[in-house]
């Protein structure tokens, strides 16, 4: 688990290696913490992060739900790049592991 911004997240899926807690740190933003997910993917070396609500959120809309998350992979990433998926646990613990 990883403290990021006042919320516990969990790796949920590491394609390709595409988890950099280092790179993360640098491009986080607080405007991700209203998400239930965070998304990042790789192209041309750069890090792009993008929010998801759970399917079952109330304040998301279709486009930002997680059951689009392979709409999105296929039509505004890079065939084939590296990402990854982590999840807000809803814990707030700031023992755990600090980013």
């Amino acid at each position: 688990m990883y403290f990021i911004g006042g919320n516990n997240y969990e790796l949920v899926h590491d394609n390709k290696n595409g988890w950099n807690v280092e790179v993360f740190k640098e491009r986080y933003s607080e405007v991700l913490e209203r998400y239930d997910y965070i998304v990042g993917d790789w192209g041309y070396n750069q890090l792009r992060l993008r929010g998801f609500f759970k399917d079952n959120n109330a304040k998301g809309s279709k486009e930002f739900s997680i059951a689009n998350f392979q709409d999105y992979l296929s039509e505004y990433c890079n065939f084939g790049c590296a990402y990854f998926v982590i999840e807000k646990t809803g814990e707030k613990n700031p023992l755990d592991q600090q980013v």
